[in-house]
């Protein structure tokens, strides 16, 4: 049974300068939603959520992604240079054709390629770091 005699993994939390900015990557990427109160404001209303603390929900509601606003975030430098990334994402399409959908989705919104392996016939994948440059990886499996 779940839980039982050890701890339940509730989610991910991202460090990041900015909580909304990062939040909505997230969102728009996944088709999640914010946890009730999370949402942003209306344009020009203040963001004390968004300058703190938010949480992403699957369609279901459970929590995935949180994201914890700090000072400052030196991004990974992976896959060469001297800060490693430490966590990545993972994230499954179905073809290579899905693969290149959503390479240009990433791209539209916000993220920057590090690593293009299509090619590779085990495992085509790209790797990307999102705009406050955490790592992740989307691949065909």
């Amino acid at each position: 049974m779940v839980g039982v005699g050890v701890p339940v993994l509730h989610q991910t939390v991202l460090d990041t300068t900015d909580a909304r900015g990062l939040a909505e990557f997230w969102r728009q990427l996944l088709g999640f939603r914010y946890r009730a109160g999370d949402e942003a404001p209306p344009a020009g209303a203040p963001d004390p959520r968004g300058s703190t603390w938010l949480v992403l929900v699957d369609p279901q509601g459970v929590p995935r992604l949180a994201f914890q606003q700090v000072a400052e975030l030196p991004p990974a430098t992976w896959p060469e240079g001297p800060r490693p990334q430490q966590l990545h994402l993972d994230l499954r399409v179905d073809d290579v054709a899905a693969l290149d959908e959503q390479h240009a989705r990433v791209l539209a919104l916000g993220a920057t390629q590090l690593l293009d392996r299509t090619d590779d016939p085990e495992e085509p994948m790209r790797a990307y770091a999102d705009p406050a440059g955490h790592p992740f990886c989307v691949f065909v499996g």
